[in-house]
């Protein structure tokens, strides 16, 4: 018996033919229609079992790719905020530190010229300094996320290789007459 005619007989025990009145359904004989779900798990093929097996493993691994992925890119933009507020730290102290030597100089005119292009010189460099933080921060986010791309892909991956392999065609068996007869 073919696995689309167990499944006819199964329909046929537990959903056209019960006993029932109203909503209420009796005499339905459960030792039939388990001996019927059993025969139709003995007949499906070992490679779907293993297909489904592998859409399981294909599944938990894509969520792990995926929990994975998050977590870097959470720890990349908390590493990225972390190295712009350093920047910005830094530099506000450079700024402060050009200002403070500035009006120490502005007491005499020569050495106010003098203080005012150190100070700007200062800002400059702190500001390129920071902008150079910055850079670094994006590269190091830019890093991660490559990471992540890498850990995604190598997900798809196994499963367009997991796909592949239930599109190969499944080679059937003949059916036996000595089954037909049980019947």
């Amino acid at each position: 018996m073919d696995i689309l005619r167990m499944l006819d007989t199964l329909n046929e025990l537990a959903v056209e033919k019960p006993r029932s009145f109203g909503p209420i359904c009796w005499g339905l004989n459960k030792e039939e229609v388990a001996m019927q779900i059993a025969k139709v798990r003995a007949s499906l093929p070992t490679e779907l079992k293993s297909a489904v097996q592998t859409v399981r493993e294909k599944d938990r691994m894509l969520e792990n790719a995926r929990e994975d992925a998050t977590q870097i890119l959470e720890e990349a933009r908390r590493e990225a905020a972390r190295l712009v507020a350093d920047a910005q730290k830094e530099a506000e102290r450079i700024r402060e530190e050009a200002r403070i030597q500035q009006e120490r100089m502005v007491s005499e005119n020569e050495v106010l010229r003098l203080a005012k292009a150190q100070a700007e010189e200062m800002v400059a460099t702190a500001e390129r300094d920071a902008r150079e933080l910055r850079r670094e921060a994006d590269a190091y986010a830019y890093n991660l996320l490559g990471k992540v791309e890498n850990v995604l892909t190598q997900a798809i991956n196994s499963v367009q290789r997991g796909k592949g392999e239930l599109q190969k065609p499944v080679p059937t068996e003949p059916v036996s007459s000595s089954k037909d007869s049980r019947r």
